[in-house]
């Protein structure tokens, strides 16, 4: 079988470790020939220690970034990996790390004390605890040699100081950039290109320091990521082409853009922009040249795609008015509440009319089919109105009693005058009916009505009541006239069983 087989002298015995959760990187030779994993914690050699670090790249890999990097690696200063790191060695580097906050804090206070113009960043101490970096950022010199004895005598390490840059520190502080993305420089980018205006104006941005800046406060550094890409496309776009003479006046070039090989031009008695080709560009160079001037620019009509609107969400939330809701509420309770009284007044008209037939032996005309009926609507509109008049003129009211009242009344009066007639005459048949009297039930009303006089009459029926006391005063009065020698004789018919 022809399987490739690994060669152990020609691989690499480099290997990357990380430091301070990627913050810094750093190559180590493996001597020992063991096999290591991305993530073990490795025990290296230290400054009169040790320390542990954590595998980031090993194999073949590792050449190409020492390459970059510019490391040889046959260099006596890479240090060894010892072994893997035991319990106690990780145990050590934990309480290490732990110091690390309340020594960079103290450490910051001191600087402050000696009014030095400069701003520690980060603290990295060895996993044996003997050695501890400080890495600050400062515009100017700074002279800490009073701030590292200072430091030796209070956190009893050696104190190593180091500068970093700007993009350096925001590198170790790290964050999120403004495409959603953790920072370039806390995760993979570790070498730092210097980043001008010039990159932006190539790439057709508006030259806004806000945007442009990033974290640090420098230029983005991704504003050279693109960059070369822009310039090879730039290539084939005419040279001192930023001003086009023509008849209406100088042309100024605003943009270009590559996707569609097109350059922009305003006018100076105009805001609008005039997209223009790059062979209509040459050819008014060409004419400019020749000292002759075209009368118009003769810009390209761009075509747009309809963009179809998607349907967004739209929170309602207190725009929407509850008075809609109520009236139509309302008007809901109005109708049934009509519907209800409509529907009352016809059961007792329909009573009514099976006990009163009309005379002649006809159907009532009241009783009509549903199609004849007029609708509820009106009913209940003319009640209302019916019903406001009488609240608005009680004094009609009073004076012009219902219909339905005063033909009780006169029925009343015409039964009282029967029952009278009946005396005189010595009728024993008393309390006849009259004649004219259409309903029987009005007839028997008008008995128990003579048959409780010493009854309290009831607020509906007062006028009645009073109707009656008036005619039955006027008839004992004939009574006496008539019959000198005669006692008063009462409305009730006297007893036979003596």
């Amino acid at each position: 079988m022809n399987l490739p087989m690994s060669d152990e002298e020609s691989s690499c015995k480099i290997v990357e470790l990380s430091f301070k959760n990627g913050s810094r990187k750093d190559f180590f030779r493996n001597n020992s020939l063991q096999h290591f994993e991305k993530g073990e914690y490795v025990t290296i050699e230290g400054v009169s220690g040790f320390d542990v670090g954590e595998v980031s790249l090993t194999g073949e890999l590792v050449r190409v970034q020492m390459k970059k990097k510019g490391v040889k690696e046959f260099s006596p200063d890479i240090k060894k990996i010892l072994r893997r790191s035991s319990d106690r060695d990780i145990e050590l580097f934990k309480q290490s790390k732990a110091r690390e906050q309340q020594v960079l804090m103290r450490s910051r206070e001191i600087a402050r004390d000696l009014k030095l113009a400069m701003k520690l960043s980060e603290v990295e101490i060895q996993a044996d605890g003997k050695k501890a970096t400080f890495f600050y950022t400062a515009d100017e010199r700074v002279d800490f040699r009073e701030m590292i004895k200072a430091y030796a005598s209070e956190f009893k390490v050696k104190v190593e100081m180091r500068q970093i840059g700007i993009r350096q520190e925001a590198g170790k502080v790290g964050g999120i950039g403004s495409c959603g993305r953790e920072l370039c420089c806390s995760t993979w980018l570790t070498d730092f290109k210097s980043v001008n205006t010039t990159a932006a104006r190539y790439q057709n941005l508006s030259i806004n320091q806000t945007k442009l800046s990033g974290q640090c406060g420098r230029l983005k550094c991704c504003l050279n990521y693109e960059l070369d890409t822009y310039l090879d496309a730039l290539q084939h776009f005419p040279n001192n082409a930023d001003k086009l003479e023509i008849q209406r006046g100088r042309a100024t070039l605003v943009k270009k853009d590559i996707f569609k090989d097109l350059m922009w031009y305003t006018l100076p008695d105009s805001n609008k922009q005039y997209p223009l080709t790059l062979k209509r560009v040459q050819e008014i160079l060409r004419l400019n040249s020749e000292g002759q001037r075209p009368e118009n620019l003769e810009a390209v009509e761009l075509v747009g795609k309809i963009q179809e609107i998607e349907p967004s969400f739209v929170d309602v939330v207190g725009q929407i008015s509850l008075r809609s809701l109520e009236r139509s509420d309302k008007k809901r309770k109005n109708k049934s509440r009509n519907e209800r009284t409509d529907r009352n007044r016809g059961g007792k008209s329909a009573g009514t009319m099976g006990q009163q037939p009309h005379e002649g032996g006809q159907d009532n005309p009241r009783i009509k089919s549903r199609s004849e009926r007029p609708d509820r609507s009106e009913q209940s509109r003319s009640n209302r109105n019916n019903r406001n008049n009488k609240l608005n003129n009680p004094s009609q009211n009073v004076q012009g009693a219902p219909q339905k009242d005063r033909d009780r009344t006169a029925n009343g009066q015409s039964a009282r005058k029967g029952s009278n007639a009946g005396q005189k005459g010595g009728n024993p048949n008393r309390g006849a009916q009259p004649k004219g009297i259409n309903d029987a039930a009005e007839q028997r009303q008008g008995q128990q009505r003579t048959a409780s006089q010493g009854r309290k009459p009831k607020p509906g029926k007062e006028r009645e009541n009073r109707n009656g006391q008036g005619n039955r005063g006027e008839n004992k009065g004939r009574n006496h006239q008539g019959n000198d020698h005669k006692p008063p004789t009462s409305d009730i018919s006297p007893s036979t069983d003596h």
